[in-house]
């Protein structure tokens, strides 16, 4: 009895160690990336990945010079930054807090840590706070704050959704971030307007809620643009189009001299439409004049003859909006050889499409939609209330998807190309398939449909369908050029791009 009752203790003993090794093994941090400053570490027990950079808490005598340190600075820097980059008005700062610094020895600051504390009100002056850090990172797509005691989360442009070591403490601090970025744009956030949405100086979306809107405290979401943006050689590097596609895409936007594409690129949130059209927008040639009507400016197209205009929200009192229609009307009065609409919702469709059909060619936008026949129903029906008769001016619509595959992760891809046929009666025109993306080869595969839209350049062009495989092919080759030689920079690739369009057109 006591040889079994000794077994089955050091059995229990055995599990026991077990059980501790394997929770261990959880717990345990292991690194799979890092750069800068930045770590990025797996945890088994963990869905998400974690993102960590040095991070101080400031809490107690520290917060309290912290915030004596900034409200002497507010009173007494006087620079004038409206003239200066980002990093000219750091180090600007950074000087002035450190001549504070030593100006003010009641303050009783740490010799050894004066550095320290004057990068820490840089960073509530200038930057954003324990997130600032975040916002130098290039290599992230979105940093969400969503409330006091959660962790900030990031999503990686490599490593997609993953959770931080920074975290807020205090309501008031995100409170009063979201406030010093209402008022960098002179935009306000307050119980009377509790919802902002505006774009900063540099480009970053900027989305924020107080309560009541959002129930558990204050929110933030800054959504960063790429310095260098994405060109097609990227999309064809990361598999959304394979280079016949980009060879296709780049001839019906240029439209060969003469017949230029209507283009729609539809798809969800997040799916990529905006970094497409802007791509799309880069194949334009350069002695075309751009009008581009945007609710946050995003799009980067490095051409000379370009026109952003930008919605206006109401002010408080409710007057001086302008809208996405009024831009869009306007921009037909400002002869414009390509109109670009960011993103179609309501009246400004209608708008658009009346363009259309008074002889623009080349106009471009992005939509919400689940696939091209969605995207006809949705231009059709309220709010953007396009007549059916009307829809036969746009070309060709462009599906862009954002789908979780089980090998690969999150990809992005266009799913398909389709083309609208106009039918007799002028009633809703029919869609042709001339692309499909196969999931299990994932490539986009011509149909073998005979292009209407094709036909339509050829006749506009003298051109026949055999050169136009040929000029197809071509493009193709261009493209595939640059690709082996690893040249993927939008400079670059419109060096390229530009040259041959230009030099094709000295030859007609």
């Amino acid at each position: 009895m006591a040889y079994i009752d000794s077994v089955m203790q050091k059995a229990k003993g055995d599990v026991k160690q077990e059980t501790s090794k394997k929770i261990d093994e959880l717990k345990k941090k292991v690194l799979i990336d890092s750069y800068g400053e930045v770590q990025i570490y797996r945890k088994l027990d963990e869905p998400l990945l974690l993102y960590e950079v040095p991070s101080p808490r400031y809490k107690g005598e520290e917060k309290g010079l912290i915030d004596a340190l900034m409200e002497i600075a507010l009173n007494v820097i006087t620079v004038d930054a409206r003239a200066l980059t980002e990093e000219e008005k750091r180090k600007k700062y950074f000087q002035k807090v450190m001549e504070i610094i030593d100006e003010a020895p009641e303050l009783k600051v740490p010799v050894n840590a004066k550095e320290f504390y004057a990068k820490a009100v840089v960073r509530e002056m200038v930057g954003y706070g324990i997130i600032d850090p975040l916002t130098q990172d290039d290599q992230l797509e979105e940093i969400m704050v969503i409330g006091k005691d959660k962790p900030v989360y990031v999503y990686h442009r490599k490593h997609e959704m993953m959770k931080t070591n920074l975290v807020f403490y205090d309501d008031q601090d995100i409170r009063d971030l979201a406030d010093r970025i209402a008022r960098s744009v002179n935009r306000r956030i307050d119980m009377q307007v509790p919802l902002l949405d505006a774009r900063l100086p540099d480009g970053t979306r900027v989305n924020a809620t107080i309560p009541p809107i959002s129930i558990d405290g204050t929110t933030i979401t800054l959504r960063k643009f790429k310095k260098d943006p994405l060109s097609v050689i990227d999309l064809v590097n990361f598999g959304t189009l394979n280079t016949e596609v980009a060879a296709f895409l780049w001839m019906v936007t240029d439209g060969m001299g003469a017949y230029p594409a209507n283009i729609l690129i539809a798809g969800g949130t997040a799916s990529g439409k905006t970094t497409l059209l802007n791509t799309l927008c880069s194949f334009i040639p350069n002695n075309e004049r751009i009008v581009s009507i945007e609710d946050t400016a995003e799009l980067n197209i490095p051409v000379y003859h370009w026109i952003r205009t930008e919605v206006r929200p109401p002010s408080i009192e409710g007057t001086g909006e302008v809208s996405m229609n009024d831009l869009v009307k306007n921009s037909i009065r400002m002869r414009p050889d390509r109109i670009i609409v960011g993103e179609i919702r309501g009246a400004e469709g209608y708008t658009m499409f009346a363009a259309m059909n008074t002889g623009h060619r080349g106009v471009m936008g992005t939509v919400h939609a689940n696939s091209a026949k969605e995207t006809l129903v949705r231009l059709t029906s309220p709010p953007i209330s396009v007549p059916e008769s009307m829809i036969s001016s746009l070309n060709l619509v462009l599906m862009q998807n954002r789908i979780h595959d089980r090998r690969k992760g999150t990809i992005r891809r266009i799913t398909e190309i389709a083309e609208t046929v106009a039918s007799d009666d002028m009633k809703m025109p029919e869609l042709q398939t001339l692309y499909s993306w196969d999931p299990v080869s994932d490539n986009l595969v011509r149909t073998g449909s005979d292009s209407f839209f094709i036909r339509e350049i050829c006749k506009f062009t003298g051109l026949t369908p055999p050169d136009i495989e040929k000029e197809l092919d071509l493009r193709k080759t261009m493209l595939e050029s640059l690709k082996q030689k690893g040249l993927r920079s939008i400079g670059d690739v419109c060096s390229v791009t530009q040259n041959y369009i230009n030099k094709r057109r000295l030859l007609v």
